[in-house]
């Protein structure tokens, strides 16, 4: 895909596939990212840029100062791996069996490497301050993960005017870009409920308390979070994904376990599922004379794009790859930590077009084959760079 005045040269975008290479040769999981975080910090330090390390834990925080007056951008990359047993039987494939850098944050963590390279280059005719945030800890997500921890450590302190991020995206063609407004990734929350009856023979049902019974109901009045609870024109979602109960064909248990997550897009909505949820949850158990134990844990919040924000992004997506390739659409039910970044700063998340299949670079994110085009690191690359460009001169 020809560029028109690219920022960055064929070399430079060697050298992103390059430091991309090496550090999916070399995962981390989260708050264990001590080799990239490191090479992040040499690599910052040895163009003369300041560096604060350990931030959040293994997070990195760099200032790009402008020689000019103006505002300030915080963009972030994501460095943490998967505990995936890599499939792939590329030169660059894992070699650390178990992990895996099966999400892309390889490509985030090179792009803003280099996007910081170019613009400490410019700096001379930048105006204001860019702070490049290397967060750890992304798939842990929400009050464990690696934003909500950088951001206690003083990852927006002094606050940003704007924050910008990206991800490569599999759900996307390699050259198609998506901006959109409002939400676009979803809150995270995830349950966990035992429900305590009595145990006894299965034949003899009527000596006990069914656990198994009480908690299949449950789990049945639980969709109504979304068929009553929710508005019909807002989208949610109530998964329950692990089931545990009984150690015989001929024993009602003692015990019945469940686990799950719930998406949604709005705020309201999702400040108001833990309530609904434990109500549900405890009138269905008291309906069937059984104790329940429920541990609602919040995740990351619903990802939120600033409409004024979005319209930077556009307008550089646009000189990248055509205005034609920009989708506004681009939406899902998984979540990010971004989120709680843009809870505080207005800014944008973009999506990335990775997908190439004609080259069987079809997988999907946390797939064990998962793998991207690269060309996609020079786009990103580019449209991260000009978003910045055109929010410091507005």
């Amino acid at each position: 895909m020809a560029i028109v005045t690219p920022n960055f040269t064929d070399a430079a975008v060697d050298e992103l596939i390059a430091t991309r290479r090496d550090l999916h040769m070399h995962p981390e999981l989260g708050f264990e990212e001590v080799r990239t975080s490191g090479i992040v910090a040499e690599r910052l330090r040895a163009l003369g840029i300041p560096v604060r390390d350990h931030v959040g834990g293994t997070g990195v925080l760099a200032t790009i100062a402008g020689d000019k007056p103006g505002k300030r951008v915080l963009l972030r990359a994501d460095m943490d791996a998967l505990p995936i047993l890599e499939e792939n039987n590329t030169p660059y494939r894992s070699q650390t069996d178990g992990k895996m850098h099966a999400c892309g944050h390889d490509c985030h963590t090179s792009i803003l490497l280099g996007v910081g390279k170019r613009l400490h280059a410019l700096r001379a005719d930048l105006p204001g301050e860019v702070r490049l945030c290397f967060q750890p800890a992304e798939e842990l997500g929400g009050p464990k993960g690696g934003a909500e921890s950088m951001i206690k450590d003083g990852a927006l302190d002094p606050k940003p005017d704007a924050a910008f991020g990206l991800h490569v995206w599999q759900d996307l063609p390699l050259g198609v870009v998506g901006v959109t407004e409002g939400p676009w990734m979803a809150a995270v929350d995830e349950f966990t409920v035992t429900v305590k009856g009595k145990g006894v023979h299965a034949a003899m049902p009527q000596g006990g308390i069914d656990p198994v019974v009480c908690l299949a109901h449950m789990i049945t009045a639980l969709q109504t979070i979304v068929s009553r609870n929710a508005d019909p024109f807002l989208q949610a979602v109530v998964s329950v994904t692990q089931l545990r109960a009984g150690t015989a064909f001929n024993i009602i248990p003692e015990t019945a376990w469940m686990n799950g997550t719930i998406r949604v897009f709005e705020d309201n909505l999702w400040r108001d599922l833990p309530g609904h949820f434990e109500r549900i949850c405890r009138g269905v158990a008291a309906a069937f004379g059984c104790e329940v134990t429920v541990l609602y844990e919040r995740g990351n919040r619903p990802t939120v794009n600033d409409a004024s924000m979005c319209r930077f992004a556009r307008e550089a997506a646009a000189e990248v790859v055509g205005l034609e390739n920009v989708r506004h659409d681009v939406r899902t039910m998984g979540g990010e930590d971004f989120a709680a970044f843009l809870a505080e700063v207005p800014g944008v998340f973009i999506a990335v077009g990775s997908r190439n299949e004609k080259r069987g670079l079809i997988h999907e994110h946390h797939h064990p084959k998962f793998d991207v085009d690269e060309e996609s690191l020079r786009i990103g690359a580019e449209i991260l760079l000009r978003t910045t460009q055109k929010f410091l001169a507005s």
